[in-house]
């Protein structure tokens, strides 16, 4: 059956431009994009002049299966990503146990499978338990699905280790994806050294730490010629270092949170835990110099960083409580802030948040053309709201947006063309 969707803004990271237009859908595919006519037979859908985008590849979700389902589960991950826009989950492996087996990848997939109304693949751990001792079954786990292999923020602190899983990946053509900070000067720290941390008696890491991480991943990249992303590059000390990475013809990209985008160190006050993030929130500077990145395509990736946890490990003081937020619903509208403010224009934001990780995980997700996967989002930038966080669709609730002004509404959500969410439905 066919679907014609009219009347739209259509935003094409690829091309980087917005036009108006029309966009058919058939098979689960899109079949035409430009000034269309409805087929015989096809349902026409008016999107009433609105943004229709490739739908938010999410690269480094924490969803609870196994073994903190409390927390999140398939389902309602799959149903908060399909109210914020995500169409594609990439799953962490941080769970109990880690995904560190082919029978523990296979469970969840298969898990996901069922529950979920988005698309959700796996990344699989690089070592066992996520210890940073032993070398998982890479090759099998890449038989089995996963899509990357890292043990996200348990940094693998002996080199040599590093080193063997990295030359493997590098063998089977396989993405670890890193998380830079020095593990040593990082320990036992819930904010970024500064004065405002001073103040507040909270234990602060050096931005530093960042960088040393990096540049130890990077000679280890160089030494193995692995494929390498960096989770979360948060600061500015970081940024020639992988300007010079990507330079030297290194197989390297970059992520970066949302929350470090649309937040600062400040945002902390007095110690509201729902702002204690991993790493900790920046400087200003350090933001706006991530916004810049993100915009000449040095930070290659943008990504929610959702990750739940319950009412009584964050109602709990601030350096004993857990890391993260959730952000499957609000990683939109904080992105479209960027927008609003004449940062980042709609086609950069959906690039980063897009075509670039469906790119660098080799998925054919994240574009507005012929015979891609119909996966997307039509939403109003400007529908002005207030967040409740008892009303996110999330099993967990810890946002540091509750409360606060947001713009951008998420109108209707398609995966493989078939329509998951509806506002007000």
């Amino acid at each position: 059956m066919s679907l014609l969707l009219t009347n739209a803004r259509l935003i094409d990271p690829e091309g980087g431009t917005e036009t108006e237009g029309d966009l058919l859908i058939e098979g689960g595919l899109i079949a035409a994009v430009g000034a269309l006519e409805p087929p015989p037979g096809a349902e026409v859908i008016d999107c009433g002049g609105k943004c229709l985008a490739p739908g938010i590849v999410d690269l480094g979700v924490k969803v609870g299966e196994p073994g903190e389902r409390h927390r999140e589960s398939f389902r309602s991950a799959g149903l908060a990503a399909a109210a914020g826009g995500v169409t594609t989950i990439i799953a962490r492996p941080d769970t109990m146990p880690a995904i560190d087996t082919p029978e523990v990848l296979e469970f969840v997939t298969r898990r996901a499978a069922e529950a979920s109304p988005v698309r959700i693949r796996h990344m699989a751990a690089l070592t066992r338990g996520r210890e940073g001792r032993e070398m998982v079954e890479l090759g099998f786990l890449l038989d089995t699905g996963a899509v990357a292999f890292s043990d996200c923020d348990h940094v693998i602190e002996t080199t040599k280790v590093a080193a063997r899983c990295m030359t493997y990946a590098r063998s089977l053509g396989a993405l670890v994806i890193g998380h830079p900070q020095d593990p040593g000067l990082s320990a036992g720290a819930s904010a970024t050294n500064g004065k405002f941390a001073s103040l507040r008696g909270i234990p602060a890491v050096h931005p530093m730490a960042e960088r040393m991480g990096f540049d130890r991943d990077m000679a280890l990249v160089e030494m193995s010629g692995v494929r390498y992303h960096a989770d979360q590059v948060t600061t500015a000390r970081t940024l020639p270092a992988l300007e010079r990475a990507k330079a030297n013809g290194l197989d390297v990209t970059a992520g970066v949170g949302i929350h470090h985008l649309t937040l600062n160190e400040f945002d902390v006050g007095d110690y509201r835990t729902f702002f204690k993030l991993k790493p900790p929130l920046r400087s200003e500077e350090d933001r706006l110099a991530m916004v810049e990145a993100v915009g000449s395509g040095l930070i290659d990736i943008i990504s929610s960083m959702h990750t739940p946890q319950d009412e009584e490990s964050k109602r709990l003081p601030f350096e004993e409580a857990a890391w993260g937020a959730v952000a499957l619903e609000t990683f939109l509208p904080a992105a479209l802030r960027l927008y609003h403010a004449g940062r980042l224009t709609l086609p950069q934001l959906f690039r980063a948040m897009a075509i670039n990780p469906a790119k660098r995980l080799g998925l054919p997700q994240g574009r507005l053309s012929d015979g891609a996967p119909a996966d997307l989002v039509l939403f109003d930038p400007d529908a002005p709201f207030v967040l409740d966080r008892f009303t996110l669709r999330s099993k967990s609730k810890n946002t540091p947006f509750d409360g606060q002004r947001m713009e951008g509404r998420v109108l209707a959500t398609y995966v493989g063309g078939r329509r998951v969410y509806a506002a007000g439905e």
